[in-house]
């Protein structure tokens, strides 16, 4: 069976090419940032791919770099961070809450399932010192530099 999309108001009102092409060209978006929703999802061990990505922010510091992923719902035991050969690997899954009987779903956004993401980490950081912590949904984890990678100030003197 077919779904088409209707639009009450699209379909009452007279045709005006100017509001009826911008609505064509928004729905092509939507469909193409749907595609690459779909297409972006990273590659699990079974091969699988993930169905939702959550968002990360990357920020470096002085001494550190800290990366802050969005995990609503999901709890810390069932995120697991690991660190090898210079990739930093985020792993966990969101479960979805069993329905209760009687319960009638209208509408589902929230997306639930496994998800993945992996970083080439750069040569200045300390591997064996990574740190996390998860408050508030999301998890910071902490990438401290080696002494070497971090901005030394040079007094200049002037003869």
């Amino acid at each position: 069976m077919t779904l088409i999309r209707w639009s009450p108001i699209r379909d009452v009102s007279p045709w005006n090419p100017a509001v009826d092409s911008m609505s064509g060209f928004m729905n092509i978006q939507r469909e193409i940032d749907r595609l690459f929703d779909q297409f972006r999802g990273g590659a699990l061990d079974d091969d699988q791919t993930s169905l939702w990505l959550p968002p990360v922010d990357i920020l470096e510091q002085e001494n550190d770099y800290f990366v802050r992923v969005e995990l609503p719902g999901v709890d810390k035991k069932d995120v697991k961070i690991t660190v090898q050969n210079g990739i930093l690997t985020i792993k966990g899954e969101k479960t979805q809450d069993l329905e209760k009987k009687g319960d009638t779903y209208r509408r589902t956004e929230r997306t639930y399932g496994s998800f993945q993401r992996s970083f080439t980490l750069p040569s200045s950081v300390m591997s064996d010192k990574v740190e996390a912590s998860y408050n508030a949904g999301v998890l910071t984890i902490s990438l401290p530099k080696v002494e070497e990678a971090k901005p030394k100030e040079i007094e200049v003197k002037v003869k």
